[in-house]
């Protein structure tokens, strides 16, 4: 049997999971359910075990900004190589599978690419394998496959897939792509019995998928066949030649290939699906308590039904609930009837408009040592909490506006402060001065954790000065 590489794309920046999901961890980083993995975790995870499936190592697209979030978290699972592709910029789905294809075609790999989107919910996995399994035996006859959702109800939300011809129990021709319908039509769709949700999933041949690009696309082709030829790798990742790749045309598989090949069909299934697009569709597919309640984190909830609550924080009680959404973190709160959630976009666009930080940023932050955790700031202080990997180090570096107080909460670090170089243990503490030279390492097995405590009439980010980094960030 050919070997199966999952190509996920891992690109997004949606908001509509907000205040969980934000622009510098979108929703699939975020672990929404009591597994303890993320969603982009999760579309891995349930690959392992599929009888009858040899899946390879795979690649992983996503942006610049994201790399070292995507990195720690296929680390955490056992599946971080040479495997990240970073787009210099996003150019849809048809380019960002392109650039996999072609890699996989310079690494002369023959078999089988399975496309699939990082910020999806499967909860019917033996299901999910069994419709693989079938998409194997028409992509091996250079098909290409696409994987529709039997649909549960008519949605507004979704594109959709009009079947045709069959060509077994389990597949069928494709006779049309369409766009998202209106509430009347997607009606019409659900009483026909014909039509699927588009699920954005796909799986081909190397081969056949880059022989129908391009004939159908040859400038997506071109252009992406010539950044992979160009690319660098850089630890973990490949980094695809930016001036070329800039000049791609932006499209998505569908309208690149899938519309125009005579060779697309579709599998329909029930596999648990869900896009989870918004809280009330999250709500949906999660297990619930006997009032109706999803509770993620410390909640009490009395005389109330149906509602999501979720908190990552504080506590928190309902009384006399019905229909809501409630999600807390550490810097916002959202309150919601669950008929109202698709409206967050709208918060978001509010605080983009105020210039607040809280559509951006995230309490935690991943480098490519480890994370900062924020925990509390004011006007001159801000306290952060610093994970090291073992093994790893910070950049040798200065701030000309900060000083900073370093306490060891856990593990040993090698720290060196204007060419003084001493060892911390538990519980004990150094002071660095603006403008000190200093750098930190982990020489221990564990992870080091430390509280940085930063003062300073200047606490950004950007108030770093990186001398010397093995991680190639000068």
């Amino acid at each position: 049997m050919s070997k199966i590489v999952p190509v996920i794309m891992a690109g997004g920046t949606g908001s509509r999971l907000w205040p969980l999901s934000r622009e510098s961890f979108p929703k699939q980083f975020l672990s929404i359910d009591d597994s303890g993995l993320s969603l982009l975790q999760q579309t891995l995870v349930r690959l392992e075990n599929a009888s009858n499936l040899e899946i390879a190592a795979p690649l992983v697209i996503c942006n610049e900004e994201h790399r070292f979030l995507v990195a720690e978290q296929l680390r955490e699972i056992g599946q971080l190589g040479t495997n990240i592709i970073l787009e210099p910029m996003g150019r849809n789905t048809a380019p960002a599978v392109a650039l996999a294809a072609h890699l996989a075609a310079e690494e002369a790999f023959d078999g089988m690419l399975l496309v699939l989107a990082a910020d999806h919910l499967i909860t019917k996995v033996s299901d999910f394998h069994e419709a693989i399994n079938t998409a194997t035996q028409f992509a091996t006859e250079d098909r290409l496959v696409t994987f529709g959702i039997i649909p549960q109800h008519p949605e507004t939300g979704y594109g959709y897939i009009r079947r045709g011809d069959s060509l077994s129990r389990e597949c069928f021709k494709v006779d049309a792509f369409v766009e998202k319908p209106c509430l009347e039509k997607a009606k019409e769709y659900i009483a026909s019995g014909d039509y699927s949700w588009n699920s954005g999933m796909f799986m081909f041949k190397t081969e056949k998928f880059l022989s129908e690009l391009e004939k159908f696309s040859p400038e997506i082709y071109q252009t992406t066949k010539k950044s992979v030829m160009e690319s660098q790798r850089d630890m973990n990742f490949i980094r695809v030649e930016q001036e070329t790749f800039q000049c791609c045309p932006s499209d998505s598989i569908d309208y690149a290939v899938m519309e125009k090949t005579q060779d697309a069909v579709v599998i329909p299934i029930d596999a648990g699906w869900s896009d989870v697009g918004s809280w009330s569709s999250l709500w949906d597919v999660s297990a619930k308590d006997h009032s109706g309640n999803v509770n993620v984190g410390e909640v009490i909830s009395i005389d109330s039904n149906n509602n999501y609550i979720s908190s990552d924080s504080a506590l928190v009680a309902t009384i006399g609930l019905h229909d809501m959404v409630v999600v807390t973190t550490s810097d916002a709160v959202l309150i919601a009837t669950k008929d109202k959630v698709q409206e967050v976009k709208k918060i978001v666009e509010e605080l983009k408009k105020r210039n607040l930080h809280h559509f951006r940023h995230h309490s935690a932050s991943y480098r490519p040592w480890g994370k900062i955790c924020d925990i509390d700031s004011g006007t001159h202080f801000q306290v952060k909490k610093i994970i090291v990997r073992p093994g790893e180090g910070l950049s040798v570096q200065r701030h000309l506006h900060r000083a900073e107080h370093w306490v060891v909460v856990s593990g040993a670090a090698k720290v060196n402060v204007d060419d003084k170089e001493f060892i911390l243990s538990e519980n004990q503490s150094t002071f660095i001065p603006a403008g000190s030279v200093h750098t930190l390492e982990n020489p221990g097995k564990i992870d080091l954790e430390i509280i940085e405590v930063r003062s300073g009439h200047y606490l950004e980010e950007d108030d770093i000065e990186r001398l010397q980094d093995r991680y190639g960030r000068v």
